[in-house]
């Protein structure tokens, strides 16, 4: 009789059994993701504060699947008992939010039962060796109005109050009143979108992305440049919002509704993206210094 032997210290993968509670847990999964993503597609990915979602999906799945190897070494099925005393509150919470057509609330709970799905099938190891992947795919979904508010609101002023001080000492005659600006014969409302505020998060998650493809090895160098990467969008902000006062003032009221609105636009996100470059390289020294013994830079 012939046996074939596996190479000492090579695991001998056996195929996934196709049971009928790992069929229905599937089918659960997939009525809870559907019928959510697809509102959040259309209620958010349209919109500027949520156009970045579908790039975030995707390089967030990538991510994912960059650690399979990861999560097949540790993987071992999770809690029972932690795994449905998550889910019984998440499941009511869901049905509410679905009921009341709340997206924002929807949307997390929604996510927040796939991870309790993914720990029950692969256990608490495997849920954190992903753990960035995991923070990060929460920007897919759209912030509750009234957090994103709160939070755009003091920088909308700080920004407004920030151009006009700009501005006036450049000579300009420029007055301002919280978030409305008048410069020359103009009177301009500084909005969370004609500020960039919108595209706050889309930096955010960008900035994150980045910052862990390059230094997830070094964790303390990581949060020193996560920690710069909302300054650097307040910066770039700022350069939006003085360079559409600037084209309305010189230009006209059309010319900064127009194209150069667009322009704007392009140039603030090219700003902070080149803001945590310019960083990065300064941080060099520092970088280097925190490194872990025996990475090569």
């Amino acid at each position: 009789m012939l046996t074939t032997m596996s190479p000492p210290g090579m695991a001998v993968t056996r195929p996934r059994q196709w049971t009928p509670a790992l069929v229905f847990l599937i089918v659960a999964t997939l009525a809870f993701l559907i019928p959510t993503m697809l509102d959040v597609a259309r209620e958010s990915w349209g919109t500027e504060q949520g156009a970045h979602g579908p790039l975030v999906l995707a390089t967030g799945l990538w991510l994912i699947a960059r650690e399979r190897h990861r999560i097949a070494a540790v993987a071992r099925p999770g809690s029972a008992v932690l795994s449905f005393g998550l889910m019984i509150p998440l499941v009511i919470l869901f049905a509410l939010a679905r009921i009341t057509s709340i997206i924002e609330i929807e949307s997390i709970v929604m996510y927040l039962s796939l991870v309790v799905v993914f720990y029950a099938l692969c256990g608490g190891a495997a849920v954190r060796a992903v753990w960035f992947p995991l923070v990060y795919l929460l920007f897919v979904f759209p912030p509750p109005d009234t957090l994103f508010a709160a939070i755009t609101q003091p920088l909308k002023i700080a920004i407004s109050q920030w151009s006009v001080d700009i501005l006036h000492v450049l000579g300009y005659p420029v007055a301002g009143s919280g978030v409305t600006i008048q410069i020359g014969q103009y009177e301009m409302l500084v909005a969370a979108a004609c500020a960039g505020l919108n595209s706050l998060i889309s930096l955010t998650a960008l900035g994150l992305f980045y910052t862990y493809l390059r230094h997830s090895s070094n964790w303390r160098y990581m949060l020193l440049l996560v920690a710069c990467i909302i300054p650097i969008a307040v910066l770039a902000n700022l350069v939006r919002v003085l360079m559409l006062l600037l084209i309305t003032y010189h230009f006209g009221e059309a010319a900064g509704q127009g194209f150069f609105h667009e322009l704007a636009g392009m140039t603030m996100f090219v700003t902070a993206l080149l803001g945590i470059f310019v960083i990065d390289w300064v941080f060099t020294p520092l970088r280097q210094r925190w490194a872990p013994t025996g990475q090569t830079l």
